[in-house]
């Protein structure tokens, strides 16, 4: 929204607020994408004949000027020519350019020359060239922060006396550009923070296909408009007014007082309708837009993620290089559970003193035939040193079964040392089961799977439903005991932790269905989700994958064999410190943007990121350095990112229910409200949507001494006893 900037105060706060100083740092590590998302300020308002620019009534006093393309060498040079002739320039502003390597400066207009004369004139002065794009009011300034800001005169925000105080002054901040259509709409109305131009326009975009109203039936959408939003404007006409286009008026703003009145009219008829609360339609937007600031808060846009880094781990590079950019996101997280199947009794420990093992379980959403297969190369030739290990298995495996049929009196011992790591998507129970405690006998390995699509994952067990696939999710995770005990002489029993990588991929609507019952219990946070982004522009151009031959698996070998190398408890200070660091900055996030969902979720994110930090530190040879860090960074967005454009939307919904549930029902005993098996994690989740403060730690030393909780040291896991469960059974 085009507007005035009046004082210097209000521009170094334009210059400092929001997050202009996260993305600054974010832009200067390589994240040039991040770019748009900042303040956008005009200095070279050019108007048109008839005086009017969308909102701007005269020229500006001021030029701008972009230097850029200069070396690290030139630019001190150059910052110390345009300061020594300041004065004969009329300099009003210098800053450095976003991404460095240029600088942005502003300059008093001399009025008999024209813009571009004006540029020519200044280019002169100072023996340097400028950009000779940045030539008209589409030519924006992407604004840095006040620590980029070199030069300031209060002459910027002064005002030409001979100018109508209403006209718009010299300094023009926007984020897009509209013209106001009546006298009295005010753009810069608000609703809980939220301008009423987004609410509109997403309402628009909700119930209008994106478009506003025009010619024909602009009477009916201005009148259900106006009935929707009314409730959040006090049943006032003159808010009302205030915040509702007039979709009568001209595109230059002018309008007749016969369509004034027909405007006025249609909005004072809505007002009349009987009063019902809240509609169902305003909750929808208002929803809508809550999910777009968690969105925000991962550092994308609705349509487009976080960037990738522009340097990226050796590891992550060598296997992203063969697939076009648009598929790399993808592929740099769907390799994470097939490089994590080549750990074995290792463990990692986490900030919070809680160990943790390569868990990874990878959902790539994405729509059809955009190309979801191109994470499969990749994987192939990461698993393909299992695959070879499991093939004389699996022979001595069928060899066992051959001379040992079912019901046989006297059976040969099963070899012990069979160890199947790689599973097809269609098993029984006894299958899944024998693998799950034959690969935790022969040094604590993982199972792995991958599938075309998530459905198949309900054909790993015999009971063939979505629950059992949510409950397996959770307890890999957690590598909790898993298995059955069974007393038949041909039955499979045993029971041991889960370590269970899968990758699986599918479309949007099957995500959200799929998962519709699980993305509230913890199942959804514990994975680890991507997507592809393909614009209409990249559907022209045929994806070409690059060649994987024996040099890609020369490459590739020796950061594998320092996984499977690996052993023990590992620990990286480095690493500790960042997930700490990330932990902060996603408590802060959660708020600026008002996201409980983003909160929600950025815990297990939070985890995943470390993990996969954790992984690379070990396949680097035990080195950390900025490229990993910047990959966690961006992983731990990006995974969060794709959980809040699937899922954010309902999550929200649902925790917003449970806390309207809990404010009606009163205080209740938190242990209650526990399932009778919990983690540490769950209690603290629980203990915050209870509005509980501190670390909890004295009531579960309370409750233990009291007899109502036991910790299970093998599962990680807090069981409440029976004489708990049967002293609350009836109540």
């Amino acid at each position: 929204m085009m507007r005035p900037v009046h004082s210097r105060e209000e521009y170094l706060a334009l210059r400092n607020g929001g997050r202009q100083m996260e993305y600054m740092r974010r832009i200067r590590a390589g994240e040039e994408r991040l770019k748009s998302e900042l303040v956008q300020m005009n200095y070279s308002c050019l108007p048109n004949d008839d005086g009017t620019l969308k909102g701007s009534k005269r020229m500006s006093t001021t030029v701008g000027m972009d230097i850029d393309h200069l070396t690290a060498e030139e630019m001190p040079a150059v910052r110390e020519r345009i300061l020594d002739k300041k004065d004969e320039l009329g300099l009003k502003m210098l800053e450095e350019s976003a991404r460095g390597g240029g600088y942005h400066l502003v300059f008093a207009r001399k009025p008999e020359l024209s813009q571009e004369e004006n540029l020519k004139w200044a280019s002169n002065l100072l023996g340097v060239a400028y950009d000779a794009q940045a030539k008209d009011i589409t030519r924006v300034f992407f604004t840095t922060t006040e620590a980029e800001l070199l030069y300031l005169d209060d002459g910027l925000f002064a005002i030409d006396e001979a100018v109508s105080t209403e006209q718009v002054d010299t300094v023009i901040q926007c984020d897009s550009l509209i013209s106001l259509p009546t006298p009295t709409y005010d753009a810069y109305a608000k609703y809980n923070g939220i301008p009423f131009t987004e609410i509109i326009a997403k309402y628009w975009e909700l119930y209008n296909g994106g478009k506003v109203p025009t010619v024909g039936d602009r009477n009916a959408l201005t009148f259900e408009l106006a009935v929707t939003i009314r409730s959040i404007c006090g049943y006032d006409l003159e808010q009302l007014m205030q915040v509702i286009p007039n979709y009568w008026a001209a595109p230059d703003g002018t309008c007749t007082q016969d369509d004034m009145d027909e405007y006025q009219k249609t909005i004072e008829n809505a007002l009349k309708e009987p009063r019902k609360g809240m509609p169902y339609r305003l909750k929808q937007v208002l929803q809508a837009l809550k999910s777009q600031a968690g969105i925000k808060a991962c550092g994308g846009t609705m349509t487009t993620p976080p960037p990738m880094p522009k340097k990226l781990p050796p590891l992550i590079k060598l296997l992203t290089k063969n697939v076009p950019w648009y598929y790399k996101p993808a592929v740099a997280s769907a390799v994470f559970p097939a490089l994590g199947a080549h750990l074995h009794g290792v463990k990692f420990r986490y900030w919070d003193n809680v160990e943790h093992e390569a868990t990874f379980m990878n959902l790539l959403v994405g729509r059809q035939s955009i190309g979801k297969g191109s994470i499969k190369k990749p994987i192939d030739y990461i698993m393909e040193d299992i695959k070879q290990r499991d093939q004389p298995n699996r022979e001595r495996e069928a060899e066992w079964k051959r001379k040992n049929p079912p019901g046989k009196q006297k059976k040969d011992p099963r070899p012990a040392d069979i160890c199947i790591q790689m599973l097809i998507d269609n098993l029984t129970d006894a299958v899944f089961n024998q693998r799950i405690v034959d690969v935790n006998n022969n040094g604590e390995r993982y199972i792995f799977t991958i599938v075309d699509e998530v459905e198949a994952l309900k054909k790993v067990t015999s009971k063939c439903s979505v629950d059992e696939v949510g409950l397996l999710i959770r307890k890999a995770f957690d590598n909790s005991l898993a298995g059955q005990e069974r007393v038949g002489a041909d039955s499979v029993s045993g029971i041991a932790p889960l370590r269970w990588n899968f990758n699986a991929s599918t479309t949007p609507p099957n995500a959200r269905k799929f998962f519709y019952k699980m993305v509230n219990d913890g199942t959804v946070g514990r994975l680890d989700v991507a997507t592809i982004i393909r614009n209409d522009d990249d559907d022209d151009e045929p994806p070409i994958q690059g060649i994987y031959d024996e040099q890609f698996a020369a490459e590739l070998k020796p950061y594998i064999d320092r996984l499977e190398a690996a052993n023990g408890l590992i620990e990286c200070p480095q690493a500790k410190k960042l997930s700490l660091d990330i932990r902060i900055e996603n408590k802060e996030a959660a708020k600026l943007f008002e996201s409980e969902a983003y909160r929600v979720l950025s815990y297990r994110a939070n985890v995943i990121s470390w993990l996969k930090g954790m992984l690379l530190y070990v396949a680097h040879g035990y080195r950390w350095d900025r490229t990993i860090a910047d990959f966690v960074r961006w992983s731990e967005q990006y995974n969060l990112w794709c959980k809040m454009l699937y899922f954010g939307d309902q999550l929200e919904k649902e925790l917003r229910e449970e806390v309207e549930i809990q404010r009606r029902s009163g205080p209740k005993n938190l242990l209650r409200l526990l399932p009778d098996e919990f983690t540490r994690e769950q209690y603290m989740l629980m203990r915050q949507q209870q509005g509980r403060q501190g670390d909890g730690d004295s009531a579960l030393r309370q409750w233990q001494t009291r007899g109502h909780l036991v910790y299970d040291e093998v599962s990680r896991r807090y069981c409440k006893t029976e004489q708990f469960k049967q002293k609350y059974a009836n109540l």
